[in-house]
């Protein structure tokens, strides 16, 4: 009697995926940790990848070169696109909705980085210019009525200072409540910006 021969198992090429988007993000964090503290000059693709628990050469395969990968970094593009992800009506709610959940599922919210990041050399330039026409001027764009842009930039410091307060100062207030109540409290400062008088 011959032996019957099973094929391989069909590899599922869902968890593979998973997993290089994990390990990106485990190299844009650890990246964004490193600038926060670090001149850009003065971090390697080697302190990168210690940090992230990475090869050097894999951060090369998903991004090129150090270059590539801190402009990524200081690039706020996929981080205000989820945040401005919703009808004007909704905004606040969900925006306030976005940073509280960053922090409690992800330990940290994108935006965040630019309230501890370096910004007296080059790169805090770019940062910084990156954070205006990315994220305020963009949600300024949204907006109707006068002052458009200071009610963006009010709307965007008030987000950012309860971020600051949950995840970095952590206030064990905030931390003790459930997101939902923090939600229906916040969110109503956020639309007002966003309403306009």
């Amino acid at each position: 009697m011959r032996a019957v021969s099973t094929p391989p198992p069909v590899s599922d090429p869902t968890p593979a995926r998973r997993d290089a988007e994990a390990t990106r993000a485990a190299i844009l964090k650890s990246a964004r940790y490193l600038l926060a503290r670090h001149a850009h000059t003065d971090i390697t693709l080697k302190d990168v990848a210690e940090r992230a628990g990475v090869s050097p050469p894999l951060i090369l395969k998903y991004f090129g070169n150090k270059d590539a990968l801190f402009a990524r970094v200081m690039s706020f593009e996929a981080d205000a696109e989820a945040l401005l992800d919703a009808p004007l009506e909704e905004l606040g709610r969900h925006m306030v909705r976005h940073v509280l959940v960053s922090q409690t599922e992800r330990g940290t919210d994108p935006l965040l980085r630019i309230t501890f990041a370096r910004l007296h050399d080059d790169q805090g330039d770019i940062l910084r210019a990156n954070f205006r026409t990315q994220v305020t001027e963009r949600l300024a764009e949204r907006l109707t009525g006068p002052d458009a842009g200071l009610r963006a930039e009010l709307a965007v410091g008030t987000l950012l200072g309860l971020g600051v307060m949950f995840g970095i100062a952590r206030g064990p207030h905030l931390r003790a409540s459930a997101v939902d109540d923090l939600v229906d409290r916040y969110a109503p400062v956020v639309q007002a910006q966003l309403a306009g008088p």
